[in-house]
């Protein structure tokens, strides 16, 4: 992870008056000293062979920032400047956004951002970054020649590519899949259900924050997802390498030994598993029978809405736990994960048979036609449950 540091830092100093070092002290709340910093490299232009002074005028104890850094940082320059463009609201952030959400444009101004950046020895990558603080820089003792420049901007992208290395594999070690364990369909379910809830908070933010000019990357902060904002952050500087084309890759073909049984091609030619097929077409007949009604009008019935809309979800998720069988080279074939992704369409398809009893009590539909839909639907969920037995006697591949 990176340590980021804005509302605790009290002041600080940044000395780059020695080619090729850089010295400096920074006092946070919450601690008596200040940590000193001995950095390798220079920094931006503007303030090579100066001395940078600067103070929160508001500091306060957050507590998303962990002022537990080591006293003694020594390292590597990163991106150090006072003159980072950054927008800035002319409002309160939740105002601000309130108008963006509403499709206004809140007022904003551009400024200049302290920026101050250095990969630690000991903590890793730090950060200090704010439009807020005072600053006081002095007359330069020498600049930057466009060498010096050129140079200290490719050791800065290899630090933060070096720096994004070494958390990737730090990160790769913390989930290992391949431990002596072996994983159930309970193991799948809690790690689907883990997901969900990543989703459901991923969704909130991007509505919270819709609008922001840093959407991205305060998004990828809340959700921890260290990686991103680094990415993004590099991506911004121009410290990421440009991509490369990607490779033609061929089209996977199906098992054609599985035909029939594993997948079918619905009249489009597209590969679908043949009960994800039958659910699909199931619940979008229903639909269009609705809808040629005019049964499904936002005044209409609740219930039968929602008997339809369980329906196709359910044959979305038979699509993500079936549709891949096609394919030797599919990705997660454990027949565990396939139960427990067959689990949450069986969900879904007992939310659409509690709706149709609803539906039927009401005789809003045609009796023959919700029975028919009924019958449909059991064997469905018959069908389901035998594929669960199937792959539960399943280990390691299928």
């Amino acid at each position: 992870m990176a340590w980021r540091l804005h509302d605790r830092v009290v002041r600080g100093e940044i000395d780059n008056r020695q080619r090729d070092h850089v010295r400096g002290q920074l006092w946070l709340i919450g601690r008596t000293e200040p940590i000193a910093l001995e950095l390798t490299g220079n920094c931006w232009p503007d303030l090579a062979g100066c001395v940078l002074k600067f103070r929160n005028p508001r500091p306060v104890a957050a507590e998303k920032e962990d002022p537990d850094l080591n006293a003694q940082q020594e390292g590597l320059v990163g991106d150090i400047t006072a003159t980072r463009k950054v927008r800035v609201f002319d409002l309160p952030l939740e105002e601000a956004l309130r108008i963006g959400r509403e499709g206004g444009t809140p007022p904003e101004h551009m400024a200049n951002s302290v920026y101050i950046e250095w990969f630690s020895e000991v903590n890793g990558r730090v950060v200090i970054e704010s439009a807020d603080y005072q600053i006081d820089v002095s007359a330069p003792t020498w600049k930057l020649t466009a060498e010096e420049e050129k140079q200290q901007s490719e050791t800065n992208r290899q630090a933060m590519l070096d720096w994004m290395h070494r958390l990737d594999e730090s990160e790769s070690a913390e989930f290992d899949p391949g431990s002596d364990k072996q994983w159930d369909e309970f193991d799948y379910e809690k790690l689907l259900r883990e997901s969900d809830e990543r989703t459901e908070k991923y969704g909130k933010l991007l509505e919270k924050y819709e609008g922001h000019p840093d959407q991205e990357k305060i998004v990828a902060r809340e959700m921890g997802w260290t990686w991103l904002e680094e990415a993004l952050e590099a991506d911004e500087r121009g410290a990421l390498p440009r991509p490369e084309e990607p490779e033609e890759v061929s089209p996977l073909e199906p098992n054609l030994a599985t035909e029939g049984i594993d997948w079918v091609r619905d009249e489009h030619g597209r590969i679908k598993h043949p009960l994800q097929k039958r659910a699909f077409e199931s619940a979008m007949s229903m639909r269009h029978y609705c809808d040629d009604r005019g049964l499904l009008k936002d005044d209409g019935d609740a219930d039968l809405r929602e008997m339809i809309f369980q329906a196709q979800c359910a044959g979305a998720k038979l699509a993500g736990a079936l549709n891949s069988l096609a394919y030797d080279e599919a990705g997660f074939r454990e027949g565990a994960f396939v139960v427990a992704l067959l689990k949450r369409a069986l969900t879904y398809v007992h939310a659409s048979m509690a709706a149709v009893e609803k539906v039927a009590a009401k005789n809003s539909i045609d009796a023959d036609r919700l029975g028919a839909f009924r019958k449909e639907w059991f064997e469905i969920r018959e069908e389901i449950l035998h594929l669960m037995e199937r792959f539960r006697g399943k280990s390691g591949e299928i």
